[in-house]
């Protein structure tokens, strides 16, 4: 199923695609992290966007 662009909000933002390269872009603009970062934090815990901050949040990146 592709991202459909048009929508914005709602569930298509609780979600963390790493398919897309502007959403990775945009997501690691969003929690201050390098898209590697992003993608290790996503593999760990899952495409939800409040795990995924929760995460981030609680490790120490720096």
């Amino acid at each position: 199923m592709s991202d459909d662009k048009g929508q914005s909000g709602g569930q298509d933002r609780k979600r963390i695609s790493l398919e897309q390269d502007y959403e990775v872009k945009d997501w690691s603009k969003k929690f201050g992290v390098t898209p590697d970062e992003l993608r290790a934090a996503v593999k760990a815990v899952g495409s939800d966007a409040a795990a995924v901050e929760a995460h981030l949040q609680g490790s120490n990146r720096r």
